[in-house]
């Protein structure tokens, strides 16, 4: 039992509800092995416990699993197009009060840059983000919104000198962003989605995942976007089977459900 990694995948779901039959076996057995190795523990079992009766090292734990890597405005050909063509086309086709779910949001970079690129096509206070994460450290770091330098570095300058202001070495975002954010912590993997969504947002996140479990939240997806609506994924990511799935492919990170 001291190495078994179906004992150890059963008693972490058993502790904190996730499924690590739906990572990629190699990779997330290397991070977990690491993070084992870190903290001097010897096997799975004995790690189990420690995870049960210390809570600073169960955070650690669920912290570390959940791989959250995120900046503002990350990859930024890609937000060019979000600008210029999808956020004009989703409010010609539906209006002003959009319906936009960031899904696995991490520490808040991508629902806010989302307001910010948004606040050019619209008022601030006509923009809503519902965003979502498995890691309840992550969404409290998000709602906090204080970020370091190489964060927000792909900001730009404009919204940068309006929305942040410097706090020490940190920067803090404004309160009028954050107010446009709803958090809540959800599993993509168990956890009831949103419907009648306009836009989707879910990047760099499946890259982990297996190729079932990608392919079911894919379509999960499809099912929770308003027809016309849109999912914007990440640029190491790709939907191999997206006409099966009746996506229109816009282009290699815009999918979108058809109008009828």
């Amino acid at each position: 039992m001291a190495y078994d990694y179906e004992y150890l995948k059963k008693a972490v779901y058993d502790l904190t509800k996730i499924d690590l039959n739906a990572y990629k076996e190699k990779q997330m057995k290397r991070r977990i092995d690491t993070l084992i190795a870190k903290n001097k523990v010897e096997g799975y079992d004995n790690y189990i416990k420690v995870l049960k009766t210390d809570k600073s090292r169960f955070d650690e734990f669920v912290n570390y699993l959940t791989i959250n890597v995120s900046e503002f405005y990350r990859n930024p050909d890609q937000w060019q197009l979000l600008d210029k063509d999808v956020f004009p086309e989703l409010i010609k086709r539906f209006g002003k009060n959009l319906k936009i779910w960031s899904a696995a949001c991490s520490t808040g970079d991508e629902p806010y840059s989302l307001v910010m690129a948004l606040s050019k096509h619209l008022p601030l206070n006509q923009i809503r983000i519902y965003a979502t994460d498995i890691d309840k450290q992550v969404i409290e770091k998000a709602k906090t919104g204080l970020y370091n330098e190489k964060s927000i570095a792909g900001v730009p300058a404009d919204l940068k000198k309006k929305f942040f202001t410097k706090l020490g070495p940190s920067y803090q975002i404004s309160e009028e962003v954050k107010a446009r954010v709803t958090f809540k912590e959800a599993n993509l993997l168990k956890d009831v989605y949103p419907t009648g969504c306009h836009l989707i947002v879910c990047r760099n996140v499946l890259i982990y995942f297996t190729e079932e479990a990608k392919e079911e939240v894919f379509q999960k997806f499809y099912k929770s976007l308003a027809p016309g609506g849109v999912l914007f994924i990440g640029s190491t990511e790709q939907i191999v089977n997206h006409k099966e799935m009746g996506y229109i492919r816009k282009n290699s990170f815009f999918y979108e459900k058809p109008e009828n």
